[in-house]
């Protein structure tokens, strides 16, 4: 999953985009894996908790920022080998927590046209992590009737992003 992917200036839609924001490393990670193993989506999410405690804290450079987005693809896309194995054992779209990397657990979401949802995350709340894959799964067949938005494209839409956020917002 390369980064070099860039969405318009929207500010935080598209492949590689979003800031880390408030000095700190994602408290979640949500990634959209398409049919082809292609990132569709991509963000970085910090919940409000972590951005308030963060606000007065020292930022981290750009290149720390880099390293941690990369390290965030990595295990997302090491993350798929497991949903790959589990999507023929299991009759659930929402396959949980499938791995854990260090203090960090990977949740998995597999839609019926084959979309994976990957969510890096530290808190380990079932319901609140289904309810998420919900909204972004409905927001992902809701971008599927755009006739102008191609299956296994970069969604680059900055009212998807919006979405996204506010739901994590909410639930995360």
């Amino acid at each position: 999953m390369n980064a070099t992917h860039s969405s318009s200036s929207s500010g935080g839609s598209g492949i590689g985009s979003g800031p880390l924001s408030h000095g700190n490393s994602p408290t979640c990670y949500f990634v959209m894996i398409g049919t082809k193993d292609n990132p569709i989506y991509e963000a970085e999410l910090v919940s409000v908790n972590t951005a308030r405690s963060s606000s007065g804290g020292a930022t981290i450079s750009e290149a720390k920022k880099e390293e941690f987005r990369h390290l965030n693809q990595f295990i997302a896309h090491s993350a798929l080998d497991m949903v790959e194995d589990l999507q023929w054992s299991s009759n659930q779209m929402y396959l949980k927590v499938i791995d854990k990397f260090n203090e960090r657990f990977i949740s998995a979401y597999l839609t019926a046209g084959n979309i994976k949802l990957l969510l890096l995350h530290d808190a380990k709340s079932e319901d609140a992590i289904r309810n998420f894959f919900n909204d972004c799964y409905e927001l992902y067949i809701k971008t599927l009737l755009n006739p102008f938005y191609e299956p296994n494209s970069i969604i680059s839409s900055a009212a998807f992003d919006a979405k996204v956020r506010l739901s994590a917002k909410r639930y995360l």
